[in-house]
C-alpha cells in the first residue's frame, strides 16, 4: 500500500515537471513570437513618421484640447459618438503631449498586440505554431495599416480591429468549446460588443453575429438571447440621446440615409472582396495604384498566390464531404467566419467610398479563417502519425504568404500616392524646419511663407504651432504668406523666414539666406546686434525706404562720447551720446540696397572680449519697413 502511494505521487511530480516544462516552453516560445513580430512591425514601417498633426488629427486635437474632458469624451449633437475611443484618445494625447513623434511608436508597437492576438488565435485554430506566425506576419505586411501606423485616428481603427476580433473568437469558442466557460465567452463578447459600438459605430453590424451563433448552438436560454438585444438597445439609447439620432454618418460630412444605393453597396463589396484577395480594385488615391496599373510581376504573384487559396478552399469543403461526425458544426464555424466577413465588408459599403483601412478588419479575419481551415484538413493527422498528410497544406499557405510578402511591400512603396500622404510629408517638414530647429524658440515668432502653393487652411494657421506649445498660448505663433522676401523688412530674433518647395514637397527654413541678403555685415557688426568702434554693414530698404536705427551703450556714459553714421560713404548723421539709448532714421528708396558705416569715439571699456580688429561699442538694432 506504501508502495503504491509512494508511486502515485511520484506520478504526480513527474506529471507537475512535465507541466512546468510545456509552460516554460510555451512561454519562451510566445517571447520569441513577440520579438519576431516587433522586429518585423518596426522594420517595415521604418519610413513611417509623424512630426505634426493635420488634417483630422489637428481637429481632433482641437476637439480635445479646446474643450472641457466631457465635451471631448461624450460629444452632444455631433454626428458621431465613439465615447471609448475619445476617452482613451484623450488620456493619450494628454500622456504624449506635445511628444508627436510617439504616435508611430506607439501605433507600431498597438499593431503589433493586434498581430500577437491574432497569432494566438491562429495557432489555436490551425494548432500549428507556424501557421500562426505565418498569419500574424501577413497581417503586419499588409497594406492596409497605412493609417493605423502613420495618424493618430489610427489608435480609433486599432481598438475598434482588437475588439471585433476578440467578438469572431469568443462566438467560435462558444460554437465550439466544451469546458463549462460558454456563457462566459458569450457575455464577454456582448461587453465587446457594446464597447466597440462606442469606438466606431461601423460595427454595430456585427449585432446579427450573435443570433447566428445562438442558432447554431439551438441555445433556450432566454438570458442569451436577451443579452445581445440589451446591448444593442442600450448603445442605440445612448446615440439618440447624446447625438440625437440612431442612423450612422457617412463618409465626408454625408450621411448613410441619403447616400446609400444598392447598385453602389454592390459594387464596394467587391471591391472589399477583391481587397482581401490582393486586389487593388478602388481609385489610386484610395489605395496608391489601381490594380490595373501595376506591374506585370505583381498580377502573377498575385494570381498564383489567389490559386493557393482556392486550392485550400476546395480541400477544404471536399474534406468536409469526406467527414461524417462534426461537419455540421464545421460548417456552421465556417459560415460564422463568412458572416463576420460579410458584416464587416458590408458595413464599410453603404457610405460614398471605401477606404483600404477599412478592410483591414475583414482582411484579418480572413487570415484566422485560412488557419482554421488548415487547422480542420489536418485534425487528427499528427496524432494518428500521418503528419506528413498535412505538408501539402502547409504548403500552399507557405506559398501563398511567400508570393504575396513582396506585393504588399510594392504596395507600401505607393504610399505617397494616398489621398491625404503628400499634404501629412510637407506638413512634416513644415514642424521639422521650425519645431524640430528651434524646439520652444519658435513660440511668440512670426514665420514668414513665401508662397501658398500648398494653400494652407486658416483654421492649420491658427492651431498648427499650438500642438507643440505645452502653454497652449493663443498667440504662440502667427502664420504670415508673403509673395517676395522684398515684403517684409530686416529678419529680426522675431522672425523665421521658409520657402515652399512643391518639387520635393516640404518647406525650406531660408532664414539665415534671407537674413544674409537684407543685413550683410562687412566688418565689425554681429548677428547679436554688437558692432566695434568702426563697423561696416550693407542693408537692403524695405517698401517705405525708411531704415531704422537703434542704438544702446550698456555702460555708464563719459563726456563727448560721439557716432557717426554714414550712408553709401557720405557722413549723414551725427550722434552725441547723452543717454543710453539713441535712434535716428535713414531715408532711403525703396528697397534700395544701402551701405552703412559706424565709427565711435569710444568703445566698451574691460569688454571681455574682442571679435575684431577694434573692439566692441555699443549695440544695434536696424529695421526696415
Amino acid at each position: 500500500m506504501e508502495r503504491q502511494t509512494e508511486y502515485n505521487k511520484n506520478q504526480r511530480e513527474a506529471l507537475l515537471e512535465q507541466s512546468w516544462a510545456r509552460r516554460a516552453v510555451a512561454w519562451k516560445t510566445d517571447l520569441l513570437v513577440v520579438f519576431v513580430l516587433t522586429g518585423f512591425a518596426f522594420f517595415i514601417n521604418r519610413h513611417m513618421k509623424l512630426n505634426s498633426l493635420y488634417m483630422d488629427d489637428l481637429y481632433q486635437w482641437f476637439c480635445y484640447f479646446e474643450q472641457p474632458f466631457s465635451e471631448a469624451v461624450f460629444t452632444v449633437g455631433g454626428s458621431r459618438f465613439r465615447a471609448l475611443y475619445n476617452l482613451v484618445s484623450w488620456i493619450q494625447m494628454h500622456v504624449f503631449g506635445v511628444h508627436i513623434n510617439w504616435y508611430v511608436p506607439f501605433n507600431i508597437l498597438l499593431n503589433v498586440g493586434i498581430a500577437y492576438t491574432l497569432y494566438c488565435m491562429a495557432r489555436k485554430f490551425s494548432r500549428s505554431i507556424y501557421v500562426g506566425v505565418v498569419c500574424s506576419l501577413m497581417f503586419l505586411a499588409s497594406r492596409m495599416s497605412y493609417y493605423q501606423i502613420g495618424q493618430i485616428l489610427g489608435l480609433m481603427e486599432s481598438m475598434a480591429m482588437w475588439m471585433a476580433l476578440m467578438i469572431l473568437y469568443l462566438l467560435i469558442g462558444y460554437l465550439n468549446e466544451k469546458d463549462g466557460l460558454e456563457n462566459r465567452r458569450l457575455m464577454l463578447a456582448n461587453l465587446l460588443y457594446v464597447g466597440v459600438c462606442f469606438v466606431h459605430e461601423r460595427y454595430m453590424a456585427l449585432f446579427p453575429l450573435f443570433f447566428i451563433v445562438l442558432l447554431f448552438k439551438w441555445s433556450k436560454n432566454w438570458k442569451h438571447w436577451a443579452e445581445p438585444v440589451a446591448g444593442f438597445a442600450f448603445v442605440q439609447l445612448m446615440r439618440l440621446l447624446f447625438i440625437g439620432t440612431v442612423s450612422p454618418a457617412g463618409t465626408g460630412g454625408t450621411d448613410v440615409v441619403d447616400t446609400i444605393s444598392v447598385k453602389s453597396v454592390l459594387h464596394y463589396v467587391l471591391c472589399q472582396i477583391a481587397y482581401i484577395f490582393g486586389i487593388n480594385a478602388g481609385p489610386e488615391h484610395m489605395n496608391g495604384q489601381n490594380f490595373r496599373e501595376a506591374p506585370l510581376w505583381v498580377m502573377v504573384l498575385i494570381g498564383i498566390a489567389d490559386l493557393m487559396l482556392v486550392v485550400l478552399i476546395l480541400a477544404f469543403f471536399i474534406r468536409l464531404l469526406q467527414r461524417r461526425k462534426g461537419c455540421v458544426r464545421a460548417l456552421q464555424t465556417a459560415a460564422l467566419f463568412v458572416a463576420f466577413i460579410g458584416a464587416c465588408i458590408v458595413c464599410s459599403s453603404v457610405t460614398i467610398r471605401v477606404e483600404m483601412r477599412w478592410v483591414y478588419v475583414s482582411y484579418g479575419a480572413a487570415l484566422l479563417f485560412m488557419a482554421w481551415m488548415y487547422g480542420f484538413l489536418t485534425e487528427g493527422l499528427e496524432r494518428t502519425g500521418r503528419w506528413i498528410l498535412g505538408v501539402p497544406f502547409l504548403t500552399l499557405i507557405t506559398v501563398y504568404a511567400g508570393l504575396m510578402l513582396p506585393v504588399e511591400h510594392y504596395y507600401r512603396s505607393l504610399y505617397p500616392n494616398l489621398y491625404y500622404w503628400r499634404d501629412q510629408e510637407h506638413y512634416n517638414s513644415l514642424a521639422e524646419e521650425t519645431y524640430g530647429q528651434y524646439g520652444d524658440a519658435i513660440f511668440g515668432k512670426t514665420i514668414f511663407i513665401i508662397g501658398d502653393t500648398f494653400e494652407m487652411s486658416e483654421f492649420t494657421e491658427d492651431y498648427f504651432f499650438k500642438v507643440f506649445d505645452p502653454m497652449r498660448r493663443d498667440d504662440c505663433v502667427r502664420i504670415e504668406h508673403i509673395d517676395d522676401v522684398r515684403d517684409i523688412g530686416l529678419i529680426t530674433d522675431e522672425m523665421l523666414v521658409l520657402q515652399e518647395d512643391p518639387a520635393n514637397n516640404r518647406y525650406q527654413d531660408v532664414t539665415h539666406v534671407v537674413k544674409t541678403m537684407k543685413c550683410r555685415p562687412v566688418y565689425g557688426y554681429y548677428e547679436d546686434g554688437w558692432i566695434d568702434e568702426r563697423a561696416q554693414v550693407q542693408v537692403q530698404a524695405g517698401s517705405t525706404g525708411e531704415i531704422h536705427l537703434s542704438f544702446y551703450y550698456p555702460r555708464e556714459l563719459q563726456e563727448d562720447q560721439w557716432l557717426t553714421v554714414y550712408v553709401n560713404g557720405e557722413a549723414q548723421e551725427y550722434i552725441h551720446f547723452d543717454e543710453e539709448g539713441k535712434q535716428v532714421t535713414i531715408q532711403a528708396n525703396p528697397y534700395e540696397p544701402v551701405m552703412l558705416r559706424f565709427e565711435t569715439n569710444f568703445y566698451v571699456p574691460n569688454a571681455l572680449e574682442k571679435r575684431g580688429t577694434t573692439r566692441l561699442a555699443l549695440l544695434l538694432t536696424m529695421t526696415a519697413d
